[in-house]
């Protein structure tokens, strides 16, 4: 297992930003470490991306240069421990409600004692732990492995205090759109109780001493962002090609 660049950037208090991507297609991901993004987001919750597949992506952003993350459909372990295996250096888990199910998470991501992860003699553990004796790449990985639980149901928000202080996480990231439909705003996020609600989860995130992320449709929206103490800034694929197309073709004389 590799050095996690964008947790050790995230320690050292300094913004990361990158992708959640639906596409099977290994060569996004390259390209986005080649253009200098932090991470790429394998998103296997609104995709029917396998670990197989995860398993090329993996390579790809490896030669990108950018540090290869998933989104995985369910907090279930053998699925985690799959995209886990492959190489997926982080995992962003849906659907976290409660202090349980947070817990559940971190069993699954992390070997013992700090989880019940199993371990094999496979491509994140270099096949033979690489130079480390298994003592040694226990502990390595443990520590490199990023859990980002996301935010995005009113009885995550109500429970956010004691979720805070389940062990083993790096931090969460709010899914606004989600979260809005959970408060009862079908309209999205833009609605000001779910602005207000955002703010104060980050706050919270925040004074917890742990990372606060979120998505971001621009760099302006980065910014602002960062500036309110977020350093997880996630857009789309999708997101970038309508803004990239949008700039590239506004001045189009037709």
């Amino acid at each position: 297992m590799k050095e996690n660049a964008v947790k050790t950037k995230l320690k050292n208090k300094q913004p990361v930003f990158g992708v959640l991507s639906n596409s099977p297609d290994p060569t996004i991901a390259e390209m986005c470490g080649v253009f200098g993004l932090d991470y790429y987001m394998i998103d296997s919750e609104h995709s029917p991306i396998s670990p197989g597949q995860a398993l090329d992506i993996v390579r790809a952003c490896e030669l990108g240069g950018i540090t290869p993350l998933a989104r995985i459909r369910s907090n279930d372990p053998k699925l985690i421990l799959q995209f886990i295996d492959a190489g997926v250096m982080g995992i962003m888990m849906p659907g976290i409600k409660t202090a349980e199910d947070l817990q559940a998470l971190v069993r699954a991501v992390k070997y013992p004692p700090a989880g019940d992860r199993g371990l094999g003699f496979v491509r994140m553990a270099s096949y033979l732990q690489g130079p480390f004796d298994q003592k040694e790449y226990i502990e390595f990985a443990n520590e490199q492995m990023l859990v980002l639980p996301q935010i995005e149901t009113k009885e995550a928000v109500d429970n956010l205090d004691e979720l805070l202080t389940v062990p083993g996480i790096d931090g969460f990231v709010v899914g606004p759109r989600d979260l809005a439909l959970s408060l009862g705003y079908i309209e999205g996020p833009g609605h000001e109780d779910v602005k207000r609600t955002i703010a104060r989860v980050v706050e919270k995130i925040n004074q917890a001493g742990l990372v606060a992320g979120t998505t971001a449709a621009s760099g302006d929206q980065a910014k602002a962002l960062i500036d309110r103490g977020v350093l997880f800034c996630l857009n789309s694929i999708a997101g970038l090609l309508k803004t990239s197309i949008t700039e590239f073709t506004k001045k189009r004389v037709i």
